[in-house]
């Protein structure tokens, strides 16, 4: 392991922001965690991890020790004849791990292709598309643990999962998470929850079918972050009480929505964002893209300052047009290493 001084991330977050690091380091194994927490320790650095960089608000300049997780490696557990039990390194890609588990015939994971990053950062989101969330293949997740200061297991149903959300959230300085143990399917069990998926897919409902589609849609409409850099789906869906919704809907029935448990519905965030007028619109060198609202995208070296002033200036219509408040999913950073708060 080597601690490298002034390192530029630009190369390693999907927005391309400029970002100078004061200090970093690739992690590839259990031991590199360790010697890498002690050398912050004595020098009193704030940590920052770094998965794979598309869920992040990068500054320029940034005090910390920045952790590039590299721990790969796929460990196939026990199985029966319903189930095959993975254990997996937080470094692998994501996208190459799900085209993997398809290739072996472990299923569960195939509405989830080509969503960007690392496999150690998939259950903080609790990634999900098209009806399905990562946390429900997730059987535990092995992390260090800052507060105790040693390694430990934490089973899926303590991880808290909800939509977007995880315990890693709640307390994003305490864990730092080097694989994920998952339990997939032998057996296909398609989700065809949405209509343009179901569409796609035809009757040729296969997993590698279901495969193909869900990448052939998504490239359709999101940008390859490495000729338009982005984040992917920059704002949640919001989820509202039904009673509000009904508000809405009733000046806009046309709105996307989906019910959800305990009397609450789940908005389309792109379709605001559109009806908004912000589709295809910039400002300065940041705006959101042509062919999908949701996505906020980085034409020309932007800066953080760029980013936050074209993405407030979105909430701020979206609710004036609607009066729903839009959440974004990437995590800020400060100066400090630390996660700042998006009203701050």
């Amino acid at each position: 392991m080597q601690i490298q001084t002034q390192v530029q991330l630009k190369p390693f977050n999907t927005l391309s922001l400029d970002a100078v690091a004061s200090h970093y380091c690739k992690v590839q194994s259990t031991d590199d965690l360790i010697h890498a927490l002690d050398f912050a320790k004595q020098q009193q650095l704030n940590i920052l991890i770094l998965s794979g960089g598309s869920n992040m608000l990068l500054p320029e300049k940034i005090h910390a020790l920045v952790l590039h997780m590299d721990i790969q490696g796929i460990e196939l557990l026990d199985s029966d004849d319903q189930m095959q039990r993975l254990r997996v390194g937080g470094g692998q890609v994501w996208h190459d791990f799900v085209l993997w588990t398809t290739q072996q015939g472990f299923y569960g994971l195939q509405n989830l292709a080509l969503i960007p990053g690392l496999v150690g950062a998939s259950p903080v989101q609790n990634i999900g598309a098209y009806g399905v969330e990562v946390g429900e293949f997730i059987e535990s997740v092995e992390v260090y643990d800052r507060e105790t200061q040693r390694f430990d297991s934490i089973n899926a149903q303590d991880c808290d999962f909800a939509y977007r959300h995880s315990i890693f959230k709640d307390q994003p300085g305490r864990y730092i998470i080097t694989h994920v143990v998952f339990h997939l399917l032998k057996q296909p069990d398609l989700k065809l929850n949405y209509g343009d998926l179901k569409a796609a897919v035809g009757e040729e409902q296969t997993p590698e079918n279901l495969e193909r589609q869900v990448i052939r849609i998504r490239q359709s409409k999101l940008p390859d972050p490495k000729e338009y850099p982005n984040v992917g789906s920059f704002f949640k869906n919001p989820i509202v009480d039904q009673a509000d919704f009904d508000q809405i809907a009733e000046k806009f029935p046309n709105l996307p929505h989906y019910s959800q448990p305990n009397h609450q519905v789940k908005m389309a965030a792109g379709w605001l964002i559109d009806q908004s007028g912000w589709k295809g619109k910039q400002l300065g060198p940041v705006g959101m893209f042509h062919k999908q609202a949701l996505v906020l995208v980085n034409y020309a070296n932007a800066s953080l300052k760029d980013v936050r002033a074209t993405y407030q200036a979105v909430q701020a219509d979206v609710y004036a047009k609607f009066n729903v408040a839009l959440e974004p999913e990437p995590v800020l950073f400060g100066e400090d290493g630390l996660i700042r708060s998006h009203q701050d």
